[in-house]
């Protein structure tokens, strides 16, 4: 695993719960007295489809050498020599204390990039500590609460874009298994398929899954914003011989940022964003009364933009309504407004009254077939030879632009490279043109897809 990511900060920070809670097990002991870990610890840390290498660090102490809060601080030096991320953590209740300032100073002296998160942010009294730690120069802070869990998204795109772009697709790591297309995908059954439901405020989403699981478990009534966390549950899918284990998020109906106000809202809404990043699959749920609003084709978009597979359910198909107009207007918005996920199945239903409810599952199986796809390297380079006799790249300054050689560099989702010595000149729209023939070629409807042009050499070239 390439990647690390030092978790550093006086002691009693929050450290250890953090580093607890990105590698999923309780590998360090927490105790609120300070000074509990004294060595480097390392774990394998997951956020979303991320996988790297975190280390837990001892408080940083001014001391005397020789002495153990000597040693204990030259092993939080090497981790931060060693890091390729320095996540410095405060306190956001007590505000900054001297010692941050002065270990700020040391940290800022790390030749790899550093965020600063004020953790043990929650309540009104954290406020101020956290508006305080933009002193310490090191930019905006993430408001973070390692117990709780908020934060953890903002967290993930701050290691996300640290981990490189699409240059690093080929790169593969001492150890990890390298991704071949031409090996069939296969599902795990002891693997839980992480499913999230999404949507606007009551637009029956609890309901949903108070139906799929055969019981009140989740709290539901007529007042929007009942839901207030992304709530982790555990199920059996059965239908017929087919059987799999499912864990389900229930998450908070999202509004339009404008209307978001309350501090407590402001986290129920991360906490449901967070879901999305976990999620393999998104069921967007819409209230048949008024479909694809602009909340709506915004919360598919960023569903997109995560690269998650995902299932649009229309909800509360039971009313009264012309669903004939329903039906236009869902296709009108899916052709116009949501082009990069054409083909999404679309299922209309009555969570109240369950009709329509058993079709979900199985479309949100195939989603994740799709979305975990992966084309044979010799099919896609016939595919690109046809897809250019039909459609030639377009010329750079009178010189022809050619396509040498195309590979599936990694699924979920389905994500393509192709070479060529002028990669630079190949416009977006001729892009747009060999992802909409991948997708009906391989039949990879309704999930994002991923096509980069690569400059120079094919990486593949050494390889029998």
């Amino acid at each position: 695993m390439g990647f690390t990511l030092a978790i550093v900060g006086r002691p009693n920070v929050g450290k250890s719960t953090l580093f607890n809670r990105l590698t999923g097990k309780k590998l360090a002991l927490v105790d609120d007295r300070p000074g509990v870990t004294r060595d480097r610890r390392e774990g394998e840390a997951r956020l979303g489809e991320l996988r790297f290498t975190v280390i837990d660090t001892a408080g940083l102490e001014d001391a005397k050498t020789g002495t153990l809060e000597a040693r204990m601080r030259q092993q939080t030096e090497i981790a931060i020599t060693q890091a390729d991320m320095v996540l410095m953590l405060v306190d956001a209740r007590t505000g900054l204390l001297p010692e941050d300032r002065y270990f700020a100073d040391l940290i800022r002296k790390s030749p790899h990039e550093v965020v600063l998160a004020a953790n043990k942010y929650e309540g009104d009294k954290a406020e101020a500590g956290f508006l305080e730690a933009y002193e310490l120069g090191f930019g905006e802070p993430i408001g973070l609460s390692a117990e709780h869990g908020h934060g953890i998204g903002e967290l993930y795109d701050r290691v996300k874009a640290a981990m490189g772009s699409e240059d690093d697709l080929f790169e593969e790591e001492e150890g990890d298994v390298a991704f071949d297309p031409d090996t069939p995908f296969e599902v795990d059954p002891n693997v839980p398929l992480r499913v999230a439901i999404l949507g606007r405020p009551n637009a029956g989403k609890s309901t949903l899954i108070n139906h799929m699981l055969g019981e009140e478990r989740m709290l539901t009534g007529p007042e929007a914003g009942i839901t207030r966390d992304a709530i982790g549950i555990d199920w059996q899918w059965q239908e017929g011989d087919q059987k799999r284990p499912i864990k389900l998020w229930d998450t908070a109906g999202i509004r339009r940022k404008s209307r978001v106000s309350e501090k407590l809202e402001k986290l129920s809404v991360a906490d449901a964003l967070r879901a999305v990043k976990f999620a393999e699959i998104v069921v967007l749920l819409i209230d048949a009364d008024t479909p694809f609003d602009k909340q709506d084709v915004q919360l598919a978009d960023l569903v997109e933009r995560e690269g998650r597979a995902m299932v649009i359910a229309i909800n509360k198909w039971d009313l009264k309504l012309d669903r004939n107009k329903v039906r236009e207007i869902i296709r009108d918005k899916l052709e116009f407004a949501l082009p990069r996920l054409r083909g999404i199945p679309v299922i209309t239903m009555s969570a109240k009254t369950g009709k329509g409810v058993e079709r979900l599952m199985p479309a949100v199986i195939r989603q994740h077939e799709i979305w975990n796809g992966r084309v044979p390297t010799a099919r896609l380079n016939k595919w690109l030879a046809d897809a250019i006799t039909r459609h030639t790249p377009p010329a750079d300054k009178g010189r022809p632009v050619r396509l040498r050689y195309v590979t599936q560099a990694k699924a979920r989702p389905p994500t393509f490279a192709a070479f060529s010595s002028r990669g630079h000149a190949v416009p977006e729209s001729y892009i747009r043109y060999l992802i909409n023939s991948l997708r009906e070629t391989f039949d990879l409807q309704g999930v994002p897809i991923r096509f980069f042009i690569r400059k120079g050499k094919n990486p593949y070239d050494d390889k029998s």
